[in-house]
């Protein structure tokens, strides 16, 4: 859909007109005025933007980081992108990422929020008692949009917690070896037949987290669980469509837009189901046994109320959305890795069989553990190379600039937008040799060994970097590996390996297109 398009189904043409003529009135007399400080402060380039509409007509909004990797071979790795009115800089390639986000953590550290999620989580909706727990369902913060002190009270809050509850330890590689067996029952009852991947695979890895912050799994079955699982994918989903871009820069115009209406609906009602799920949690709570993520902020919340600290940022609404937070990011991310894993396997059966012949070398038929990983560096390279090439977040989630800041020779002012590129690091040709193609030898020296890569930077970098990698790589080596052990993925019937489509799906995170796949048994 064109950006005209949009333009014209949201709005009358004469008020759109009069917003034109008024912009561009705006935009003369302060391009004018301004152009000579641009100058002097040696702004970032980029291509020049029209009124009101920026580069927009430039963008391809179903993918805008193709269009961004493209405007950087132009305009160089630090460059300006006006999306709409919004001025955004963007950082692209290894190297300058790099020195932004690590070498440059404060000053590229602070997160922009979108206007949907800030809509989302500090409007005005009324109190509402559920169980004896009260929630605001719109006055919240979250911990992946947040800034200052909530933000870094939440992160050090979940980062602890999720350790102790078991992240990157054998507490937690036995409950994601046991959801493997779960996950395998569902394939083995397909037979062979070709199914979709999505569900299956979606609602073993939720578990993990599920396990982690509500202290227990869920059945397959089960109508809340997977109305959840199902909601927040559909909500990624549509975060990343051209119509809610649109809305985040143009409110005004797209105010009625079908795909905000929605979005905002199942965010109620994901909220809903948590709001279900802690008071259930509570009917049961101890503060002295607490059995997950859920009960250990409510225990820390009840202790600063008794200590009189009721202002602290332990209330119901940082608990809801730092839940909602944990919830998407640990089952999107890791699930659509593993998806684009199996479709690569079954597009490329060279490759798996390669897989395949380490597993039966080093594990045989024996339950794969976590340290069979230092011995499979093939296996170990093919997960690596997965997550460089789907290039699940390729613009990471929106920075903003602390303070003005003068980087590589440009003036970037306080509270400027800048996105991160992970595309243009994940697939910058002067540190991979085949950037768009899937070369598991990436990540391999001549000798067959595993080596790190210092562009492999899937979780981002500095201060924002994704806080459950360790949990990620974990459930990746053990699922990966433990259907690799047991399973051949291949097309369905009729399906050559050419015909697999490798497009990534139009989202704020890049899922595989549908598509189904044989799981047939090999043990």
């Amino acid at each position: 859909m064109g950006v005209l398009d949009l333009f014209l189904q949201s709005s009358s043409s004469v008020s759109l007109l009069g917003a034109l003529v008024v912009l561009l009135l705006i935009y003369l007399i302060s391009s004018s005025s301004n152009h000579s400080s641009k100058e002097d402060r040696k702004e970032p380039p980029g291509p020049r933007p029209l009124p009101l509409l920026g580069n927009l007509l430039q963008l391809d909004l179903k993918r805008p980081y193709n269009t961004l990797l493209k405007l950087s071979k132009k305009y160089g790795s630090v460059f300006t992108i006006y999306f709409g009115p919004k001025k955004v800089v963007v950082l692209a390639g290894y190297k300058t990422v790099k020195e932004a986000l690590v070498n440059n953590a404060d000053e590229f550290g602070e997160r922009d929020p979108l206007l949907l999620a800030q809509e989302t989580t500090q409007g005005h909706g009324k109190k509402r008692k559920t169980r004896a727990i009260h929630f605001n369902l719109q006055s919240t913060y979250w911990v992946l949009w947040s800034n200052g002190d909530s933000w870094r009270e939440m992160r050090r809050f979940s980062l602890t917690n999720l350790r102790d509850f078991g992240m990157g330890k054998r507490v937690c590689e036995d409950k994601i070896i046991e959801e493997c067996g779960y996950l395998m029952e569902v394939l083995k009852k397909f037979k062979g037949q070709a199914f979709n991947t999505t569900q299956p695979v979606n609602y073993a890895v939720s578990n993990i987290i599920c396990s982690i912050v509500y202290g227990s799994r869920f059945e397959y079955d089960d109508p809340r669980f997977t109305s959840m699982v199902d909601q927040t994918n559909k909500r990624v989903q549509l975060l990343g469509s051209p119509s809610l871009q649109m809305y985040n820069l143009f409110p005004w115009i797209y105010k009625w837009v079908g795909e905000k209406t929605e979005f905002k609906k199942l965010t109620a009602f994901i909220k809903e189901q948590n709001l279900d799920l802690f008071s259930r949690l509570k009917e049961t709570f101890n503060p002295q046994m607490c059995r997950g993520f859920v009960d250990a902020f409510l225990a820390r919340k009840q202790n600063l109320e008794e200590s009189g600290m009721a202002h602290s940022h332990f209330h119901n609404d940082n608990l809801m959305e730092t839940v909602m937070n944990l919830f998407v990011a640990g089952t999107d991310t890791t699930a659509a890795t593993l998806r684009w894993a199996l479709l690569l396997m079954a597009k490329y059966p060279e490759i798996q069989n390669q897989v395949q012949e380490e597993v039966s070398r080093v594990i045989g038929s024996r339950q794969v553990q976590l340290e069979d990983r230092k011995n499979m560096p093939f296996t170990d390279a093919v997960i690596h190379e997965t997550q460089r090439l789907a290039n699940i977040v390729p613009m990471a989630v929106p920075h903003r600039t602390s303070r003005d800041v003068t980087f590589q020779g440009h003036f970037i002012k306080k509270g400027t937008t800048v996105y991160p590129l992970l595309t243009s690091v994940l697939y910058d040709d002067t540190e991979w040799e085949k950037p768009r193609s899937f070369h598991p030898a990436h990540f391999l020296d001549k000798d067959g060994k595993f080596v790190k890569r210092d562009a492999f930077m899937p979780f981002s970098a500095g201060r924002r970097i994704c806080l459950g990698e360790s949990l990620a790589k974990m459930e990746l080596f053990i699922f990966f590996t433990t259907l690799m052990q047991h399973f051949l993925f291949t097309p369905p019937p009729g399906v050559s390996e050419d015909d697999l489509d490798l497009t990534p799906r139009v989202g704020f995170t890049l899922n595989p297109s549908p598509h189904r796949l044989c799981a047939v048994s090999c043990m």
